[in-house]
């Protein structure tokens, strides 16, 4: 499928967003949304992701799923499957034809984290950088892979709503 993407890195305080051109070569960092929904529902950073998705003709948006190293779900997993859940059954409610898809991304926050200590960044100050350089390690995987595979890497969102 041709078209911009969306990479999210989901975590307790803050989402890390990131956005590849249409033609699907290069992810760059976009935004740090702070974290406002829960199991609740729609809050504003659903809808915060949702804007930034239409405003970039996005066609599909990939959650990074965290599990442990040895393959396991953790709480994170759970959070993040949540949140993806939430942000397709609103993007359906909203009509909008974007796939929500969750990619494995073990590693993705100490990549991203190693890359800017390369760079001479220090992680401390810069939190919400390393959540929008962990997206980007998230949504460079998933073009990556998706280039050399049959079909669309992860697992569809919401499919079944």
């Amino acid at each position: 499928m041709i078209g911009a993407r969306l990479g999210i890195d989901v975590g307790k305080a803050r989402i890390g967003v990131s956005r590849c051109d249409p033609l699907q070569t290069l992810a760059v960092p976009l935004e740090t949304v702070p974290r406002t929904s829960g199991a609740t529902g729609i809050d504003d950073d659903i809808a915060r992701i949702a804007e930034l998705a239409a405003k970039y003709s996005v066609v599909d948006i990939v959650v990074g799923l965290p599990l442990s190293m040895s393959g396991q779900q953790t709480a994170s997993t759970r959070d993040a499957e949540e949140f993806a859940l939430a942000l397709a059954q609103h993007l359906r409610s909203s009509n909008a034809k974007i796939t929500v898809r969750l990619v494995d991304e073990r590693l993705s926050t100490v990549s991203a984290s190693r890359q800017l200590q390369q760079a001479g960044l220090r992680t401390k100050k810069t939190r919400g950088i390393i959540d929008q350089a962990a997206a980007v390690v998230i949504l460079q995987h998933a073009i990556d892979m998706d280039r050399y595979a049959t079909a669309a890497v992860g697992r569809l969102v919401g499919t079944d709503i």
